[in-house]
């Protein structure tokens, strides 16, 4: 399932071998996964509630 997808690297990743990453594959849904780890557990989103998210995480 998480292999055919394209993931990004978050903007906020600062870049190091031990640093505080995730990664986001939007294709139909959002799956987020720790980019350290990229076969381990996945969070997944509708898009609706992956909205809702980003735009509650706008007005923090």
């Amino acid at each position: 399932m998480t292999q055919d997808r394209t993931w990004r690297t978050s903007s906020y990743s600062n870049g190091t071998e031990h640093g505080e990453c995730v990664e986001v594959s939007l294709v139909h849904d959002a799956l987020v996964r720790d980019s350290k780890n990229a076969s381990g557990d996945v969070l997944a989103f509708s898009a609706p509630a992956w909205h809702s998210l980003l735009r509650f995480l706008g007005s923090r």
